[in-house]
């Protein structure tokens, strides 16, 4: 490889990183301001309504109230879905292991899928960014196995030192050739690679085809 195309390599994925740095902060405020600003609007829509209840009569107007009361929990709940899908709560107030356990038994118990969880290091000092790098990459990995593997059951590890955190998520799957062109250059799986080089880590896939499929992610616990 010529010195011209490692260099053009390393800008693309200096722009991937930033990018996906930005989408991610993005993300962030707008979950701030979806669980503030229109959680309060609800909130104090449910208080009106509360009060309207208590005050008017007739069994009509009674039922039309508790039916709007009906729409807005439903628009309660769905805030609350689409703050988590931007920023998961969990993984700002109790860290990577919490989150990303919630996150694929939670995912697994939806989808009929058996799981296994085995922490042997907890990653307590990771970045921030590390952890939603590391979430995401979780996120898209199971992913693909719900839609393409056809598995029976996941397993998800977390271990690693004090120097890096190593993530395994494993299904029993019909698997793949991780050689083929069409898997080596999948958005996918090149944005899964991104998160993990822009860290400074790296990732890898292993899979054979009715023998099931492994993704390995491992990042530095903070950036020298």
């Amino acid at each position: 490889m010529s010195k011209h195309t490692e260099d053009r390599a390393r800008e693309l994925a200096a722009l991937s990183h930033h990018l996906q740095s930005l989408s991610e902060r993005e993300k962030r405020e707008l979950a701030r301001k979806l669980h503030d600003e229109l959680g309060g609007l609800l909130t104090a829509a449910k208080m009106d309504l509360s009060w309207l209840q208590s005050r008017l009569e007739g069994a009509a107007i009674q039922e039309r109230l508790s039916q709007l009361g009906g729409v807005l929990d439903e628009a309660m709940d769905l805030k609350r879905r689409v703050v988590e899908e931007l920023r998961p709560s969990l993984l700002d107030h109790f860290g990577l292991p919490t989150a990303v356990r919630a996150y694929v038994e939670s995912t697994c118990a939806k989808e009929g899928l058996s799981v296994q969880v085995s922490f042997e290091h907890t990653c307590e000092s990771m970045s921030k960014e590390a952890a939603i790098a590391m979430f995401r990459v979780v996120q898209e990995g199971l992913s693909n196995i719900i839609r393409h593997a056809h598995a029976r059951t996941v397993k998800l590890e977390l271990n690693g030192d004090e120097h890096h955190c190593i993530l395994l998520l494993t299904d029993d799957g019909r698997g793949f050739d991780a050689q083929s062109p069409e898997f080596r250059w999948s958005h996918g799986l090149m944005g899964m690679r991104q998160r993990a080089e822009g860290l400074g880590g790296h990732l890898d896939i292993q899979s054979r085809v009715g023998v099931g499929t492994t993704l390995r992610v491992e990042v530095p616990m903070s950036r020298q």
